[in-house]
């Protein structure tokens, strides 16, 4: 009670302050993004994501390596899939000398250390730009996590630490899970896309992949009988333990600072590690606030980073973590 107990003397100094500071961020809590396309000394930039680059996969070891020079630990990858081997049924995804398959193995060979997550959805190889198989204007599951399961082995036959599938189908970990211990991956874990919300935040990352719905009729316009509503809170917690009981080994919210309540909820009720994505377009509105002059871009950054750790996210995919991890760094 006042004046006995005055708060304010926990934050006399930088000193205090630091001595008592209850969440504390370092390089090892961030995974790194990856785009990855074909060529070779090839790089370009994402117009809606200044920093950020489709890579060759010459470069993205490069990147990689310099990654690990500043303590980052885990990347999660990406490809740019030629127009010209997409098809509704994804088959290229799971092809053992696919583009994927070889940055696996061409980043495992140059940082052993480096835990590799690649990305397990099928909507960079689809014609329609969708995470599932379309037949009558509709996603289909079942077949759709058939060709997931396919995907998922081919990427741990070909070195992944971790499959991260992010399609948001029913019951496509379970079915991971038991393919992964048939062909003897059992060391192989999964990093589940669990509350992945049909969220505006990701528009610049469709624009990296070009994997965006198409506009045809016969086409759903948008994710959203697939991806959680964003005005749902409950049934996150309800998709993070039905993962966990089909055997994810990480569950992951998407995105991250505009869903910091699903963070704690899903933290509160998981006993498994919580992975939380900072999108593209989170990452394109500080950078543009910023070249505005309307936020400082490095106190903004880490603050976020900061707040997204304390709701309980223990693993930050985020674009920001090469420029974070050199000012935690210093």
């Amino acid at each position: 009670m006042f004046p006995l107990q005055r708060d304010r003397r926990l934050r006399t100094n930088e000193s205090i302050r630091s001595l008592v500071r209850e969440t504390h961020l370092t390089p090892n809590d961030f995974m790194f993004p990856m785009f990855i396309a074909e060529g070779k000394n090839f790089q370009v930039e994402i117009p809606s994501m200044p920093g950020i680059f489709r890579r060759s996969l010459d470069l993205t070891v490069k990147e990689v390596k310099e990654l690990w020079d500043l303590g980052i630990k885990a990347v999660n990858i990406y490809v740019k899939v030629d127009d010209k081997l997409k098809d509704n049924t994804g088959k290229e995804a799971w092809n053992k000398n696919g583009l994927m398959q070889d940055a696996i193995r061409a980043i495992k060979d140059a940082v052993p250390g480096m835990i590799v997550m690649p990305d397990v959805a099928l909507d960079p190889y689809s014609i329609y730009g969708h995470d599932g198989i379309i037949e009558k204007g509709q996603i289909i599951n079942d077949a759709t996590n058939d060709a997931l399961v396919k995907m998922a082995v081919s990427h741990a036959e070909a070195g992944a630490d971790f499959v991260a599938p992010s399609d948001m189908m029913d019951g496509r970990v379970l079915a991971i899970r038991k393919a992964l211990e048939q062909n003897g991956h059992h060391n192989v874990g999964i990093m589940s896309y669990s509350a992945k919300y049909a969220s505006s935040f990701y528009g610049p990352f469709r624009e990296a992949l070009d994997s965006a719905p198409v506009d045809l009729n016969d086409v759903p316009k948008d994710k959203k009988t697939y991806q959680m509503d964003y005005a749902n809170r409950i049934e996150a917690i309800r998709e993070a333990l039905h993962d966990v009981e089909e055997g994810a080994d990480i569950v992951m919210v998407k995105p991250g600072i505009a869903y910091l309540d699903i963070v704690r909820e899903i933290k509160n009720a998981v006993n498994v590690p919580v992975s939380v994505y900072q999108v593209s377009g989170e990452y394109a509105m500080v950078k543009a606030a910023a070249e505005r002059g309307w936020l400082d871009h490095d106190k903004i950054m880490i603050e976020q980073l900061h707040c997204i750790k304390r709701a309980g996210a223990d693993i930050i995919s985020t674009y920001f973590a090469k420029e974070a991890a050199v000012i935690l760094n210093r």
